[in-house]
């Protein structure tokens, strides 16, 4: 990445914000070009770069977020940086000077683009990517997209996200399928074991499986190319939950060989608010119905998944934006900056005997995300005191299994941040929580 590629994404000046936060990415990328070694030396350079305290204040400045406050909810949803807002803005201008013309004909055939860019991301042929709101719609596109009769079988696990659970609960009472959930330990420290108890709940009614690629309310990592694999072998599809994991950690789509995945682009993309993919295997798309129906003829055409009728462009074409930004950190250097960011917290307030904390942090097992425990102190209370007297955002998770703070920082979270997070939870661990 370079100085013309940054400024090549955008067609249209900035203002002098926007071209100042821009010049600081601008500043890091090349610094991070600069240093790129040879790929036998990449992991070293990697791991070094993630600790460029100069190199990250930059990527801190392209951001617009409030620092009156501390967000560590940035799994829910992220902020997006200025370059990816302006990009948004210039589209969304451009979309209202005559919608029907700048909007259909102009706008909307660069989404091709950007479907271009996705599958080259993910590891996959364009003609396998769609373009969706979030993973929300494009899980419930394959939820609801399989012809399944009375007393089939769909098998999850008691930690999928709540409305992927109610989708499927809704199949129940409309279709007569039988969903079937199952407890996973927490931590989850062994895939074998994953795989085993995916495996040992299959029945001849088994029709289909849910799993998460990473847990919504720990950021556990899970084996989802195993599982997949086992699958297979018995004619059982998978359907893959990545909401949380593009663009967090580093892999591409053959490092799971799944047929359907989805995820949010919102989320660690920090791409437009209301973006998402749907990536379904080539073969596979004709048999997988549409949640919005769509011309026969389009069958076999993934752009089937699309027709939600009228819809904005800006939001889609910014994910090109985002792109661009995240590959200008570089997919390896941002997971290994993620991961010290959650070591700095978690390993500190883990020197104190009443922290328990729900995520493995073995290599693979989990990446920025982790959910930590204090026990004695109700989960739900220390969330609402860290934001009421310290201005600090983080997920309450209250689990029939376990509870605690879901920690998600991003890339521009600071040290100082974390340190302010952990002094006040250390405050809590001494003194208790005011009556």
């Amino acid at each position: 990445m370079h100085r013309r590629r940054f400024l090549g994404a955008l067609a249209s000046p900035l203002g002098a914000v926007g071209l100042a936060t821009l010049a600081g990415v601008d500043r890091a990328v090349a610094r991070a070009a600069a240093a790129m070694p040879p790929a036998a030396s990449r992991n070293a350079d990697d791991a070094r770069l993630a600790r460029d305290e100069s190199f990250w204040f930059d990527i801190q400045q392209a951001f617009t977020v409030d620092r009156s406050l501390v967000n560590l909810n940035n799994g829910g949803v992220s902020p997006s940086p200025a370059v990816v807002q302006e990009a948004m803005k210039r589209s969304l201008d451009y979309s209202n000077t005559a919608p029907t013309y700048a909007m259909w004909r102009i706008l909307e055939p660069q989404r091709e683009g950007v479907r271009q860019r996705l599958a080259r991301a993910f590891g996959c042929d364009a003609e396998e990517i769609a373009v969706t709101r979030n993973a929300s719609e494009s899980l419930q596109i394959c939820q609801l997209g399989f012809d399944l009769a009375p007393g089939d079988e769909v098998l999850t696990t008691d930690q999928d996200y709540p409305r992927m659970i109610t989708t499927f609960q809704q199949r129940e009472r409309r279709d007569g399928i039988v969903l079937k959930r199952f407890p996973i330990p927490v931590p989850a420290e062994d895939p074998q074991e994953i795989v085993r108890l995916f495996e040992e709940r299959i029945t001849p009614r088994t029709r289909l499986i849910l799993m998460c690629h990473m847990i919504n309310l720990t950021g556990q990592i899970l084996p989802v190319k195993q599982v997949v694999a086992m699958a297979r072998g018995k004619g059982i599809p998978v359907i893959v939950d990545g909401a949380h994991a593009f663009a967090h950690f580093d892999f591409i789509h053959a490092d799971l060989d799944c047929d359907y995945y989805a995820s949010s682009l919102h989320k660690w993309l920090f791409a437009p608010h209301g973006t998402g993919l749907l990536y379904v295997r080539r073969e596979r798309i004709a048999s997988l119905w549409p949640m919005m129906p769509a011309a026969p003829e389009m069958a076999a055409d993934i752009r089937k998944f699309e027709e939600i009728g009228t819809h904005p462009a800006a939001n889609f074409l910014g994910v090109g934006d985002a792109l661009t930004f995240h590959e200008g950190i570089g997919p390896a250097v941002k997971q290994e900056r993620l991961i010290l960011l959650r070591d700095h917290w978690s390993r500190r307030l883990l020197a104190h005997d009443r922290v328990r904390l729900h995520t493995s942090l073995a290599p693979g097992r989990a990446c920025g995300i982790a959910t930590v425990q204090i026990e004695g102190i109700p989960t739900l209370a220390l969330s609402d005191w860290l934001w009421t007297k310290h201005r600090i955002i983080t997920t309450a998770i209250v689990h029939q299994q376990f509870e605690g703070l879901r920690i998600s920082p991003s890339v521009y979270t600071t040290f100082h941040e974390l340190d302010r997070f952990c002094d006040a939870v250390e405050s809590a661990i001494r003194n208790g929580l005011p009556a």
